[in-house]
């Protein structure tokens, strides 16, 4: 009877275990955090480095692999990198950034280039007279010739274009596609789209054409693109507010997923946030679940912000003094490899 009785509850615990493993959602392929800081000081370029702006350190990315992420989204700008267009890149703004993308994939992480300039340089939109298509492919050529032969980094073209045709912008990203690949890189490429490239307004028509219409005439020779866009879940998507209302983290991502799924693409989440609340707890839960649910078409995610000098912002995930997990470092820890 014991005998009996033992080979019960070792069957029934071994069941439990596989059930609570088959709810586990399974790993996507690029899990990560957006590093804030060589952005800084826009009103203020190029600015004076440690004054306006600051890279973050390799070693700070120590925390986040522990944590289980690999993929670190690196924002800087391009005014910063490129002080005259079509110019050589500066050489100093080129070590600052290059210490931290080698030192970083040393460490077996990825690193996702971010020139943080909403598809702008010194205010100017690409694609205008002042800024042409061609001035914006010649800075990815420049940086892709630095940075090719690392297959750990990620070129993200901008960061969330606006206020522009949205035929325009596919026609300065064809462009950068074009001179990226011309190098012979073969680098995982991320694409934005309009209108910040909201995955809510995707197929909205308020900003001119829809992403949903233009989007579908990118062309990568590489074909190795990712289709970036970012979510909030407060009332305007904005990412503003530390109250998440409205729509549910699922909702604002379905129909961009099923555009995704139509076009055969793949999509990367490389914002998404809320305060340390349980409502938008509930919302980036429901929003990483769709992610999982719809694997096919989606690559990965990346948390907005963690960085040297965001203070108490309330979207950072930057660590204490001491390491202690921020809360919402903790709503993450199921999409995240067991430590």
């Amino acid at each position: 009877m014991r005998t009996a009785l033992r080979t019960w509850i070792v069957a029934a615990l071994a069941l439990a275990a596989l059930a609570a493993h088959a709810a586990e959602p399974k790993l996507l392929p690029w899990r990560g955090v957006n590093l804030a800081g060589a952005e800084f000081g826009e009103k203020n370029l190029p600015g004076l480095y440690d004054e306006d702006y600051i890279y973050p350190t390799v070693r700070s990315t120590a925390y986040f692999q522990s944590r289980g992420m690999n993929l670190m989204r690196v924002g800087f700008r391009w005014e910063r990198l490129q002080r005259q267009l079509m110019g050589e890149l500066d050489t100093t703004e080129l070590g600052r950034l290059r210490a931290f993308v080698d030192g970083t994939t040393d460490r077996g992480l990825s690193v996702l280039l971010n020139p943080h300039n909403y598809a702008r340089w010194y205010g100017h939109t690409v694609g205008s007279k002042q800024v042409p298509h061609a001035a914006f492919a010649d800075f990815w050529r420049r940086v892709a010739e630095q940075f090719k032969d690392n297959p750990r980094v990620m070129f993200g073209l901008v960061n969330e274009p606006h206020t522009m045709k949205t035929e325009t912008w596919v026609e300065s990203a064809n462009a950068a596609i074009a001179a990226i690949r011309a190098t012979g890189a073969r680098n995982v490429v991320s694409v934005p789209g309009n209108a910040w490239t909201g995955a809510w307004s995707w197929d909205s028509n308020y900003y001119g054409t829809p992403n949903s219409v233009a989007m579908k005439q990118l062309r990568d020779p590489g074909k190795n693109l990712l289709i970036e866009v970012h979510q909030y879940f407060d009332k305007d998507n904005s990412g503003t507010s530390p109250i998440c209302e409205g729509p549910g983290g699922a909702e604002r991502l379905q129909r961009f997923t099923a555009w995704l799924r139509e076009h055969k693409h793949k999509g990367l989440l490389g914002e998404l946030g809320g305060g340390a609340n349980p409502g938008c707890e509930a919302s980036i839960k429901a929003a990483l679940d769709h992610l999982h649910a719809n694997a096919d078409v989606w690559a990965g995610w990346l948390w907005w912000a963690a960085g040297p000098w965001w203070g108490d912002y309330f979207l950072s995930i930057e660590p204490g003094p001491d390491g202690q997990d921020k809360p919402q470092m903790k709503w993450l820890t199921p999409y995240l490899p067991a430590r």
